[in-house]
């Protein structure tokens, strides 16, 4: 059966996946063009709905010919074919232009299920609250103040001199970036100590321990920075579960390297004795890239639910850092003052909340030094007024434990 124009045509394609492949492409709008269960497996009926409906760009290719294939069903790389001879089969032509997993992309089976095309419109600029949602002070005087607040800090027991702080989160999330971003403001200048840049594996391959000090030549400020390896979705890779108990009971020693394949072992003389409470991790930071909270797999999110559970079972608070927010919205991009006035990065922010199951008050967004080479006031203060939080929390786990810990 054929439908008209006018008539509404479902998409198969499901509200999760549609999700996250506008996650992907941004803030887009997907239309429906064609259905080939609805309008039709050939060709003709394809570039009907097709044809002329949004621009075509097609660049040279060195050492190929550049041509646009209208005779055709939908291809792929004049190589991937669908709706081949007006039936419902995938065909691969195995050419060496380009190469393709058959396996991965549609397990070896020739037979087309459904053939959807969309059109994609981009969506205009996320809608503003009338008020802030949250109050945040953006001036100079509260910087300093988040400043001398962070340096005065003393920890509320006398036998811990510095708050240990636990960063946790997939790779190229931003945890290296906060410390860097971290010291930076407390350097008076943009600095990259700590290795970070964009990867699909893991910089970080070490458990690091960054204290943070009052300047070049000033005293280590009271909190240390502990950096980890990144999360990956694969078992075998990336930071094991295993690992993070020992580091939040301060098994682990300062540089020790990670073996995705085996948790660390502290030797026999070491394992009888519990270290003391200044070696253990007081306050644990979740850092979670906010263009890619929408595209979290289900993998990861079962990490990060089994890490939860052991950092729950020890007692340890627990903050989630959103970065890269002026990524995430057009609106904090060009305001990084707005971020409290995003109704996007509102609903982000309560997503990953509902995700790792934090309450929405602990959830931060912020941006980290990236391509700036200045100090920028805005970025301070989301970075600092973290920081604070994070030795809030930390007071509160040590009004909360054992006197006899």
């Amino acid at each position: 059966m054929q439908y008209t124009e006018t008539e509404q045509v479902a998409q198969a394609l499901p509200p999760e996946q549609k999700q996250r492949l506008c996650a992907l492409l941004g803030d887009v709008e997907l239309t429906l063009l064609y259905k080939a269960s609805v309008h039709g497996y050939d060709a003709s009926a394809f570039h009907q709905r097709c044809d002329r409906k949004i621009p075509v760009c097609v660049k040279k290719i060195i050492g190929q010919y550049t041509r646009l294939d209208d005779s055709g069903g939908p291809t792929f790389g004049q190589q991937l074919y669908f709706c081949y001879n007006n039936q419902p089969i995938v065909h691969n032509q195995r050419g060496n232009a380009y190469h393709i997993d058959t396996t991965t992309m549609y397990g070896n089976d020739v037979n087309l299920k459904e053939c959807e095309v969309y059109t994609m419109k981009r969506i205009p600029p996320v809608s503003v609250e009338e008020k802030s949602w949250r109050n945040v002070p953006w001036t100079a005087e509260r910087r300093d103040e988040l400043v001398k607040l962070i340096k005065n800090y003393k920890p509320l027991e006398s036998s811990v001199n510095r708050i240990r702080i636990l960063m946790i989160g997939p790779v190229g999330a931003g945890k290296s970036s906060f410390f860097n971003s971290t010291n930076s403001i407390f350097m008076g200048h943009v600095t990259n100590k700590a290795m970070a840049g964009s990867s699909s594996t893991s910089l970080t391959t070490q458990f690091r321990t960054y204290p943070v000090k009052d300047g070049r030549e000033g005293k280590p400020l009271p909190f240390v920075l502990c950096d980890t390896m990144g999360l990956e979705e694969q078992s075998g890779a990336g930071l094991d579960i295993e690992d993070i108990s020992s580091i939040l009971q301060g098994l682990i020693p300062d540089r020790y390297k990670f073996n995705p394949m085996a948790p660390y072992e502290p030797d026999e003389q070491k394992s009888s004795r519990s270290a003391s409470l200044e070696q253990k991790i007081h306050c644990v930071v979740y850092v979670i890239d906010t263009t890619k909270i929408s595209l979290m797999s289900s993998k990861l999110e079962e990490k990060l639910t089994g890490i939860r559970k052991k950092v729950n079972s020890l007692g340890v608070p627990q903050i989630i850092l959103m970065t890269k927010v002026d990524e995430a919205c057009p609106l904090v991009e060009k305001d990084l003052e707005k971020v409290y006035f995003s109704s996007y990065i509102k609903t982000k922010v309560q997503e990953v909340s509902a995700r790792l199951g934090v309450p929405v008050s602990c959830v931060l967004p912020v941006k980290n030094y990236s391509q700036e080479l200045e100090l920028n006031l805005s970025c301070d203060v989301l970075l600092l007024t973290a920081i604070q939080q994070m030795l809030r929390f930390a007071d509160d786990y040590m009004d909360d434990i054992s006197p006899f810990e």
